[in-house]
């Protein structure tokens, strides 16, 4: 158990959160969520650093909403999709309590069925297919693996999930070479689907889709998340997207959340700074609009060696002295709004 040896020496002083106690109305509590990747070095091969991918994530996420995720290339959405979902080795901190049951305590015999409860839409919907299987073996493998219904409902289970998808039943014979980009999508979702899940991880599920075809799949996860229930972590950067399909929305900046609220407070007041300059670069549909587009200077810092004290400092406009030398806390500006800035803690006499 390599993983597990390599935790135990993981930066131990950034290791440190308080547990939280589960609450029924939500079916996922991240509390603290580190991931880290040790980086090797030197002629014996030993580690000489962490790259901190995920650095302290904590949201919750109500039954049959969505929570959008939103941040540049590189900032850790995708590792904190595959880190909740166990798909990315042993966590380094943290807890993430599915149904108040604390995913990493479950061994792999006891993962099994928690696996049909938890599923993922990948980004690329051609690499993500096997090539030498037809789309009904594709979509029907995990329901044959877990037995999820009997050998004479099985096709007609198949064709429910595919019609559903906006597939049809001759679909099944065809390889995925033979789909365009949106159906080869729509596979992808009901294959994640033919487990009957509660909660599905959409990891950038249309930013491979043409404008058009983003549109109707967009279309199709939001129909079947009011047909079956379902709750979804879409992670995007693509914030008109984002805007339209979520509840609420967590913007995370090199590994940290540094804003979470609903999606109509974030978008009406976004208030750290680094979220007012991604949505300051949303297009707006009318040539007479002026555009007001905060240009975040300087280049995105290094997972692997972070700055100290706020981690957008070097970047923000607003820097103060206590900005590089004091991590900010999240601070409730407004009631479900959070925001991890120095310039909204009171607490705290400022510098």
């Amino acid at each position: 158990m390599g993983g597990k040896s390599e935790k135990k020496t993981a930066a131990d002083a950034d290791r440190h959160f308080t547990p939280v106690t589960y609450d029924p109305q939500y079916i996922l509590m991240v509390n603290g969520l580190k991931k880290y990747f040790p980086i090797k070095g030197g002629m014996i091969t030993h580690t000489v650093g962490y790259v901190k991918a995920v650095d302290g994530v904590t949201f919750n996420l109500k039954r049959g909403t969505t929570m959008g995720l939103v941040g540049e290339s590189g900032c850790g959405k995708t590792t904190t999709g595959r880190t909740i979902l166990r798909l990315a080795g042993e966590k380094t901190d943290g807890q993430v309590l599915f149904n108040g049951q604390e995913v990493y305590d479950l061994s792999a015999k006891e993962m099994r069925p928690m696996r049909t409860k938890m599923q993922i839409i990948f980004q690329d919907p051609f690499s993500s297919l096997s090539p030498r299987m037809p789309v009904g073996e594709i979509i029907g493998e995990a329901v044959k693996e877990h037995n999820l219904v009997s050998k004479e409902e099985y096709s007609d289970y198949l064709d429910k999930v595919m019609d559903d998808c906006g597939l049809q039943p001759f679909h099944k014979d065809r390889y995925p070479h033979e789909f365009s980009g949106g159906q080869r999508q729509r596979i992808c979702i009901a294959r994640a689907l033919a487990l009957n899940p509660e909660f599905v991880v959409c990891d950038e599920p249309v930013s491979a889709l043409d404008v058009s075809i983003q549109a109707q799949i967009i279309n199709l996860l939001k129909e079947l998340q009011e047909k079956r229930s379902l709750t979804y972590l879409f992670i995007s950067h693509d914030l008109s997207v984002v805007e339209h399909i979520s509840d609420v929305v967590g913007v995370m900046y090199l590994g940290s959340l540094v804003e979470y609220g609903a999606t109509e407070d974030i978008f009406r007041r976004p208030l750290h700074p680094y979220t007012e300059a991604l949505f300051s670069a949303i297009p707006i549909p009318d040539p007479k609009a002026k555009m007001n587009r905060i240009v975040l200077e300087g280049s995105i810092p290094s997972p692997a060696n972070p700055p100290s004290g706020c981690k957008f400092h070097t970047r923000c406009a607003k820097c103060t002295g206590r900005c590089k030398e004091e991590t900010p806390r999240q601070v409730e500006v407004e009631p479900g709004h959070y925001v991890v800035c120095h310039l909204y803690d009171t607490r705290v006499k400022r510098s």
